[in-house]
């Protein structure tokens, strides 16, 4: 996805370790997601250099994750997020390619409409449950966790900034991918989804200046929920329907200037 681009607006940032993003963890904190076509990304970028730095690791600024989703068979999760439940759950395994490392993680939205994160890191097969796991889940979630299997992988590329003067946090993920344990598998190379993570609502943020100023909006989106939607005939998708329109609309724009 348009590397040798990303990676000169990326190459103009100054940089920030990972220890030193340790003060940005944010582990409890407010959630806005944009999605804009992955060209435009480059752009964006480079508008945004005076005001972040760029997360490097081992001269690297752009890192691969891979992340396996559970849910109960009856799909609990994806539903309570659809239907806009609040105190709802994600659980997933997920892989850091900066680090190698894989997480076990927990992702609660309260009813405050605030994201808090646990995790630990896993040990054991991705996807396999062994009595550490469990217990983790048990502690966050009123949930029985031998209820709970794979239905969803997701591969993306991420890039994160820092804010200067602002305690401030925005991933970029792109070359996304989905596959489904029965073999099903969507790709879309031609989206990018920001999200802008801080203490609380972004009053003064030079992200969203210049989000507004490309016209990029901001709009709910779940990469877990998209993706079971794209690949799976489940009741209420119906409710995506304006995340599946852009995502139409930006994959015809992409298909006509760089084919289908």
């Amino acid at each position: 996805m348009y590397p040798s681009e990303v990676s000169s607006a990326l190459n103009s940032f100054d940089p920030i370790s990972l220890e030193d993003m340790e003060s940005l963890k944010l582990m409890n904190r407010m959630d806005t997601k944009y999605v804009f076509p992955a060209g435009m990304l480059p752009l964006l970028l480079r508008a945004l250099k005076p005001g972040y730095k760029v997360l490097e690791i081992n001269d690297k600024r752009a890192f691969g994750y891979d992340t396996r989703y559970l849910d109960t068979e009856d799909m609990l999760f994806y539903y309570q997020h659809v239907t806009g439940k609040l105190a709802r759950h994600k659980i997933r395994f997920r892989k850091y390619e900066s680090t190698g490392t894989t997480f076990l993680e927990i992702k609660r939205k309260t009813n405050r409409n605030r994201t808090v994160k646990w995790r630990i890191k896993n040990i054991s097969e991705p996807g396999f449950l062994d009595d550490t796991a469990s217990h983790f889940i048990r502690k966050h979630v009123a949930i029985n966790s031998f209820t709970l299997q794979p239905v969803l992988n997701n591969s993306f590329t991420r890039v994160t900034l820092a804010g200067l003067d602002t305690m401030e946090r925005i991933t970029f993920d792109f070359d996304m991918s989905f596959t489904t344990t029965d073999g099903g598998r969507a790709e879309l190379p031609y989206l990018a989804v920001a999200e802008l993570k801080s203490e609380g609502f972004p009053s003064r943020s030079p992200f969203v200046d210049s989000a507004k100023s490309l016209g990029i909006k901001s709009t709910g989106f779940s990469k877990y929920c998209i993706g079971n939607a794209l690949l799976r005939d489940l009741p209420k998708k119906n409710i995506l329907k304006q995340n599946i329109l852009l995502i139409n609309k930006i994959k015809y724009e992409y298909s006509r200037f760089y084919g289908s």
